[in-house]
């Protein structure tokens, strides 16, 4: 994914959630689940358990319908959720790191760089909406369909 670009009428990055195949219900519950937790430390035998597998067939499972491991799919959604804060609040990097699940902000910047090839702050400054006279002026609202799906 190459960094985004505001300049000169770049195409705007859509929503895509990552597709869960038919038939995988338990598995886009938990998604469902993890998603709302993402602030806590998640792991493959807590997902497994709560979508009542074992942790193998979990995995495979898991990997069946999202084409990602577990730990990518977090990341990925760690990334998103900190996008969406990063846009929309004045948080130091470090809050967002926390609130999004990652253990420093370090880990964060990391992560953010490897998904989105910027850092956290360029982020924010590239895509927070402009302010004039303390109102926002255009800009995206929401910002977790900038990820792309790495092939």
């Amino acid at each position: 994914v190459m960094p985004p670009q505001r300049q000169g009428g770049q195409a705007q990055y859509i929503e895509q959630p990552v597709p869960v195949r038919a038939g995988d219900e338990r598995i886009a519950a938990t998604l469902d689940w993890a998603r709302e937790r993402l602030d806590r430390p998640l792991d493959v035998d807590q997902l497994a358990a709560h979508t009542l597998m074992s942790r193998r067939t979990f995995q495979r499972r898991f990997v069946d319908a999202t084409g990602q491991t577990v730990q990518q799919w977090l990341a990925q959604e760690r990334v998103r959720l900190a996008c969406q804060l990063l846009e929309g609040g004045d948080w130091p990097v470090e809050r967002v790191a926390q609130a999004v699940g990652f253990a420093t902000a370090l880990s964060l910047r990391q992560h953010f760089q490897r998904h989105l090839g910027i850092t956290p702050a360029a982020w924010r400054k590239l895509y927070r909406p402009a302010t004039v006279h303390g109102r926002a002026q255009g800009g995206p609202s929401k910002v977790s369909g900038r990820l792309a799906r790495k092939s």
